[in-house]
């Protein structure tokens, strides 16, 4: 029983650690694409708001390109332009439209980026905008004899992006765009919000755990003083409430993880993203009762509540409390997974990864410093295989297309707690993987009991100094993650994992 129960606890804790933080930035510095003089800009994602007969329109996203200046980074400072489209539309050959600085708007093919680049700059456009033969984007490069003395900006957009713009200039619509990057904020207000609750939630779960342990030995002793010849059997009915993880089950994590990261990323799709989401809403659901269950029961109101148990079928000897909170707590993972797509769903996912975290966190136990510098050993192992050496398998990151969402149509898999960037001008969300908390977790919670249970004071046990290098090591993590780009590039991981596993 206790090895079954011992095998979930692993299973439990490897879904949990699939989704690791998300980076990624709205620059990216390849190296691979070939670079000289003139064209040496990095690849960086474009803001191109548009005016439709002088009122606002959509704005859409594109990419810069190797060659030609720099864009402005400030909306103010970037010209409100009108776009014409080219003639002939590929722009393989000089324009014969009469332009007066008018950004030109083309289409992909036939001829070099560099070339149509020339041509439109000849033909006296201020700009290019290079409409994509596919959804995405593709990065603009520099043939080896390539005339890249480019002055006009060039900037590729998404082909629905370009046909919508296209399709305004033939009914002889008056279109305007402006062209620029802003850069993103160093720290986001959110990165520090995300750091608390990261903290936070370990500091809660360790005291906790402390706590529990406690007052499970102090009733041990009471009872070894009255009946000793009992002990063993009373310390076996006491510890059966939690889950001590072995060395065994440390090393299995690393397979266990690895086989639940390959079906996600084989079977990944809209359905099996709903399945997620159920079983998110399950968990979250035991976790949210378990901690209400437990901070009710504090006050003198409901300990008579939660002392007084009735016979449930199925589920046993069940305490009223728990049953008074139980529906509130399927009616709130019910309706944050029916709007979990609205825009600020967030906070119910957060309520209820918290709640799991800290559940998961008060269950399982790190028996010893050994077995917890194996688990984040194996972590820091499956971390770089899967991230970066799964690219020579797979030809994509395994846990990148995994944690991005790849596939399903869906924003990624649930297991995340995430916060909006609200001053970024880009958006998006800082976030963080349930895994990056429980597994440090699991160690700072196993040094506050042993500190506790051998009486040291605060300043001379362990926990303090594994409590500052989590908190240290968030926050390097936190300075350096950044949301989802369109690429869903994800280059930051590793060098995240490498300044915060080994602090703990």
């Amino acid at each position: 029983m206790e090895i079954n129960r011992g095998l979930f606890i692993v299973i439990l804790i490897a879904v949990l650690s699939v989704a690791l933080v998300s980076a990624g930035d709205i620059v990216h510095q390849d190296n691979v694409a070939p670079m000289r003089p003139g064209c040496s800009n990095n690849f960086v994602l474009v803001k191109v708001p548009t005016w439709i007969n002088g009122l606002d329109d959509d704005e859409y996203v594109g990419v810069g390109a190797r060659f030609g200046p720099t864009l402005e980074s400030k909306e103010k400072h970037a010209n409100h332009t009108r776009i014409a489209f080219a003639d002939p539309p590929d722009c393989c050959s000089k324009p014969r439209n009469q332009l007066t600085g008018e950004v030109i708007l083309v289409h992909r093919g036939n001829c070099s980026f560099t070339a149509k680049a020339n041509f439109a700059e000849e033909a006296g456009a201020s700009g290019i905008l290079i409409i994509n033969n596919e959804t995405g984007l593709f990065k603009m490069v520099c043939e080896s004899d390539a005339d890249v003395d480019i002055k006009i900006p060039a900037v590729m957009l998404p082909q629905d992006a370009g046909l919508i713009l296209e399709k305004y200039i033939d009914n002889n619509t008056l279109v305007s765009v402006a062209l620029y990057s802003p850069k993103r904020p160093a720290v986001d207000i959110a990165e520090v919000f995300l750091w608390l609750m990261a903290v936070g939630t370990i500091l809660c779960a360790s005291y906790w755990s402390a706590w529990t342990a406690r007052e499970v030995a102090i009733e041990q002793d009471k009872l070894l003083k009255d009946v000793p010849e009992e002990f063993p059997e009373v310390g076996s009915a006491g510890s059966s409430g939690f889950v001590d993880i072995s060395t065994m089950s440390a090393l299995l994590f690393v397979v266990i993880a690895s086989c639940f990261l390959v079906m996600l990323y084989k079977l990944m799709s809209f359905w099996f993203i709903e399945v997620l989401v159920v079983l998110f809403c399950i968990g979250g659901v035991e976790g949210l009762q378990t901690c209400l269950v437990a901070l009710l029961s504090c006050f003198r109101w409901f300990q008579r509540f939660a002392e007084s148990l009735v016979i449930v079928p199925i589920f046993g000897a069940v305490s009223h409390l728990t049953l008074a909170v139980c529906p509130f707590c399927i009616v709130f993972a019910v309706v944050w997974a029916v709007y979990r797509r609205i825009s600020f769903a967030w906070i119910g996912q957060d309520i209820l990864g918290i709640a799991l975290i800290i559940t998961v966190l008060q269950l399982v136990r790190v028996p010893n410093l050994k077995v917890g510098t194996v688990l984040l050993g194996c972590a820091f192992l499956y971390d770089i295989f899967w991230v970066f050496v799964s690219k020579w398998w797979f030809h994509e990151s395994v846990m990148i297309v995994v944690a991005r969402g790849d596939k399903s149509r869906e924003d990624g898999i649930p297991m995340l707690l995430k916060i909006p960037r609200m001053f970024d001008p880009w958006g998006g969300y800082s976030v963080i993987g349930f895994g990056d908390i429980i597994l440090p977790g699991l160690v700072v919670a196993f040094s506050l009991r042993y500190d506790w249970l051998a009486k040291k004071k605060l300043r001379a046990g362990y926990f303090v100094w594994t409590m500052t290098a989590y908190g240290v090591g968030m926050r390097k993590l936190n300075l350096q993650s950044q949301p989802v780009d369109i690429w869903g590039v994800r280059w930051n991981q590793a060098k995240l994992k490498f300044h915060f596993v080994p602090t703990c």
